[in-house]
């Protein structure tokens, strides 16, 4: 019996996973094509914080009806989890847009990039310190040839001098993604995953709407038209693509993932978005990519495969150690990553 169950078991976990692992790779490329696609609107004149609240605003209105129809009446469940609803949409929407852009003003992108995406160890090191589920040596090897990966695709052999500034910029952003990637991971809150996304989309949007009405908030925008992949368009249509896709698919597919994956496997995955942001960038900017960047994404994609074998070895130490015969699972909080997500309180 209870082999019958460990194999049922596994024969659910994987569709899921493979779900999980579309919906993250949907993630990842929304995601990536926000860069090539903001760039052009920074170049006509636009400030970051018009970027940025265009870009959630937008997402916003895109998302918030289906939000509305997949939470079906349940105000209850938004009620006892505002608290962690304004934390998404001030840390994992704001934090890490915002801060972003504010350090690629500061210092290069490569940098930039390569701080902001040290997320993935951080949750790593989030639930070793909080959680006390220290990582198996697969999985520390995995994170390993990812770092080593980032560093190839973000090209920073050359040596690149940093802004102080800028750097606690790219700090603040990797707060924000390490948010991101723990709140995604939690199943127990109940949060239907675009639920989650528009309430965080549109804490944010009003946030970044309150601070530029008292005038905090710098907003510099043009209709003028902007150059994008060769050609000529107009400035609405970078702002509809950031708005759409880059926010309103790239948060709810995120959140599906992260549902999927659980946390640290999702944030390892999402590493796949510097892949993407080379590779739009190549189509959109003919910023062609050199050789030693596709060998660090070669690296990632090994990093990623690392984190998943490590995880699921752990998930199975952890069959393995409930008892033949128990009608009940164990009350141990489960490892991260494994197929039902984070744990309860995640944050």
């Amino acid at each position: 019996m209870a082999h019958d169950a460990a194999a049922a078991g596994a024969t659910a976990a994987g569709p899921r996973t493979a779900s999980g692992l579309g919906f993250a790779l949907t993630s990842a490329l929304a995601f990536g094509l926000s860069g090539p696609i903001a760039s052009p609107l920074f170049d006509a004149g636009w400030s970051t914080g018009a970027v940025t609240l265009l870009r959630i605003g937008l997402g916003a209105v895109v998302v918030v009806p289906f939000g509305l129809v997949a939470l079906r009446g349940r105000w209850g469940v938004l009620r006892r989890n505002a608290r962690l609803v304004v934390l998404y949409g001030l840390l994992a929407v704001v934090g890490a847009q915002f801060c972003y852009f504010a350090a690629i003003q500061r210092m290069q992108v490569g940098p930039a990039l390569l701080i902001e995406y040290t997320a993935p160890v951080a949750v790593v090191v989030w639930f070793w310190l909080r959680h006390g589920q220290r990582p198996g040596p697969v999985t520390l090897v995995g994170a390993l040839l990812a770092a080593l990966g980032l560093f190839f695709v973000l090209d920073l052999l050359g040596g690149a001098t940093l802004d102080p500034i800028g750097v606690l910029w790219a700090l603040g952003a990797m707060v924000g993604a390490a948010t991101y990637f723990v709140i995604n991971g939690d199943l127990d809150n109940g949060l239907p995953p675009l639920a989650l996304a528009a309430g965080g989309l549109l804490v944010g949007a009003t946030g970044l709407g309150s601070l530029a009405l008292v005038g905090l908030l710098p907003m510099t925008a043009t209709t003028a038209p902007v150059g994008l992949a060769g050609a000529t368009v107009p400035w609405w249509l970078p702002v509809a693509l950031l708005g759409a896709v880059t926010a309103g698919v790239a948060y709810v597919s995120g959140i599906a993932a992260g549902r999927r994956l659980g946390s640290r496997l999702s944030s390892f995955v999402a590493l796949l978005e510097v892949v993407a942001a080379v590779l739009f960038a190549w189509l959109l900017l003919d910023e062609l990519p050199r050789a030693v960047q596709l060998l660090g994404g070669v690296l990632i994609l090994a990093g990623v495969v690392a984190v998943r074998l490590g995880e699921e070895r752990t998930a199975a130490v952890v069959a393995s150690a409930v008892p033949v015969g128990d009608s009940e699972p164990s009350t141990r909080p489960p490892h991260a990553g494994e197929c039902e997500g984070a744990p309860p309180g995640a944050v």
